[in-house]
């Protein structure tokens, strides 16, 4: 399985914090926010961050494992 964390605002467009996803050989990145993407698009529209097993990621061909760890994020500011 592949955990999905959704932050701030992507998390209310989705209307959830967290989501498990089956793991598939050969799953990348982009593949996970393509599929996730289409389910809901009002949340995707302000993806701005992803990251892998806590580290921050632009690489959308990275391969995903099972047991992966993925989070959205949209631009926050902090005060």
């Amino acid at each position: 399985m592949i955990k999905v964390l959704f932050f701030g605002p992507v998390a209310e467009r989705i209307g959830s914090s967290t989501l498990q996803i089956e793991y598939r050989p050969g799953l990348r990145l982009q593949d996970l926010r393509d599929d996730l993407s289409k389910q809901y698009p009002q949340a995707f529209d302000i993806v701005c961050f992803m990251a892998v097993n806590g580290a921050h990621s632009r690489d959308l061909s990275q391969e995903l494992a099972d047991n992966s760890e993925v989070a959205f994020m949209a631009k926050f500011s902090g005060g």
